[in-house]
C-alpha cells in the first residue's frame, strides 16, 4: 500500500510465534474505559496479539493491518474479523466503534489521517488507546548481552520511529482528553529459543541483515547461549507497557 513502511511481512510467521501477547490487566483497563462492549477496532494488529484477547471482552473485533502476510499469520477467532487495510482507512461505518486500539503500532501510522479515522468511526464517548512496550528487561549477563546488541550493534539500523517506543509515546501528538492509565508490564518466563526467536523479529535486525548478513545476529545468539546455560531453563523477562489513552 502507498506509504506503508513494511518492516514485518517477511518475518510474519516469526512475529506470530514469538511476539508476546498482553496481560489481563491491560484488557481490564481497555474494557473499563470503553463506554460499551459492542465493537473494538484493533489497528496495526500484526498477527493478532491483542485482537484475540479483545474478543473475549467485546462482542466483535475488527482487526486491520496493511500487511497481508501478517493478517495471514494472525490468530483465528470466531469474533475477530481480520482485514488487510491501513489504520488510516479501516472500512468501518461511521460511529460504530466503542474502542479503538493500536498495540505496538501507532508509531508507524500517519497520525493526522489516523486520528481523523478515529473520530469518524468512534461512537460518542468511545475510547482510544495507543499501547507500546519497550526493551525487554532481564537480569544478569543475558540481559546485558541483549542490551548491548540493542544499543550498539543495532543502533544505526533502528528506523527513526523507534524513538517513540523509547520515550513511551510521550512525544506523539495526542489531541484527545487523556485518561490516566495504570502502570503495567508484560512478564514471561522464556527459554533461550523463545528469546532468540523474539529478538529475530526486531525491525533493526532485518536492516542489519541487509548490510552484514546473519553473522552479527548469530554471534549475539551464540554469546547469549553461553551466558544462558541450560537452554531449556526459563528466565523472567519484563517489558514495561506504556499507554496513551483518551476519550473521543
Amino acid at each position: 500500500m502507498p506509504g506503508f513502511k513494511d518492516h514485518f511481512s517477511k518475518v510474519s510467521a516469526g512475529y506470530a510465534a514469538h511476539r508476546p501477547d498482553y496481560p489481563s490487566a491491560l484488557l481490564d483497563f481497555l474494557t473499563e474505559i470503553a463506554p460499551a462492549h459492542g465493537l473494538a477496532l484493533d489497528c496495526g494488529c500484526g498477527s493478532g496479539q491483542l485482537s484475540a484477547l479483545l474478543a473475549a471482552r467485546f462482542d466483535s473485533v475488527v482487526a486491520t493491518d496493511a500487511s497481508a502476510a501478517q493478517i495471514a499469520a494472525a490468530t483465528p477467532h470466531p469474533r475477530v474479523d481480520y482485514r488487510v487495510a491501513p489504520a488510516e482507512r479501516s472500512g468501518l461505518a461511521d460511529g460504530s466503534a466503542d474502542l479503538i486500539a493500536a498495540a505496538q503500532a501507532a508509531h508507524w501510522f500517519d497520525l493526522g489521517a489516523f486520528y481523523a479515522e478515529v473520530r469518524r468511526v468512534a461512537r460518542p464517548g468511545a475510547a482510544l488507546a495507543l499501547i507500546s512496550y519497550g526493551l525487554p528487561d532481564m537480569d544478569d549477563e543475558p540481559g546485558m548481552i541483549i542490551d548491548d546488541f540493542y544499543g550498539r550493534a543495532l543502533d544505526p539500523y533502528w528506523p527513526p520511529e523507534r524513538r517513540h517506543i523509547e520515550d513511551s509515546y510521550s512525544s506523539l501528538a495526542f489531541p484527545f482528553v487523556e485518561i490516566a492509565a495504570p502502570s503495567l508490564a508484560i512478564e514471561r518466563d522464556w527459554a533461550l529459543g523463545e528469546v532468540v526467536g523474539y529478538l529475530d523479529t526486531w525491525s533493526a535486525v532485518r536492516a542489519l541483515e541487509k548490510v552484514a548478513g546473519r553473522a552479527p545476529f548469530d554471534a549475539m545468539a551464540a554469546e547469549l547461549a553461553l551466558a544462558w546455560g541450560d537452554p531449556e531453563t526459563p528466565r523472567r523477562i519484563v517489558w514495561p507497557i506504556a499507554i496513551r489513552a483518551g476519550r473521543i
